[in-house]
């Protein structure tokens, strides 16, 4: 029995190999999201401040402050500006499978899963994580 194997990711999707249009690559990946838990954690703080003596059960909300913030920035920006901060600046782009906006829906699910953090560490042969397949999304280059 031969397996169909692809020579890049996005292949059998129908996407270019380099450039506008293709996949987003796990280095892109990982930078938007340290821009996007950077910028996050930066807000929370702003807002909700930072005790580093506090235990846990002390620190309540500002705990889990960043986490909500970096919610926030991915459901906020991936249906206004096409993706996060860290997605635009790196040049990359959420989209509906098969192109278009994500909407609305989309980008909640999204989101969501990738705050739970497992979805978004397993990948399809098209570098397509959980979360980007449970919310019918592509992260792609453009």
């Amino acid at each position: 029995m031969t397996e169909d194997r692809n020579s890049y990711p996005g292949e059998r999707l129908g996407l270019p190999e380099t450039g506008h249009g293709s996949i987003g690559r796990a280095g892109r990946r990982i930078g938007a999201l340290a821009i996007d838990y950077i910028a996050a954690t930066l807000i929370a703080t702003g807002f909700f401040g930072y005790d580093q003596f506090a235990l846990p059960d002390e620190a309540g909300l500002t705990l889990f402050a960043p986490m909500m913030v970096f919610a926030a920035l991915q459901i906020i920006f991936i249906p206004t500006l096409g993706g996060s901060p860290g997605h635009r600046i790196l040049g990359m782009r959420v989209v509906r499978m098969g192109g278009g906006w994500a909407g609305l829906w989309r980008p909640i699910v999204r989101t969501l899963l990738l705050v739970i953090v497992v979805p978004a560490v397993i990948w399809d042969a098209d570098q397509r994580g959980l979360h980007d397949k449970a919310a019918g999304t592509l992260l792609i280059r453009g």
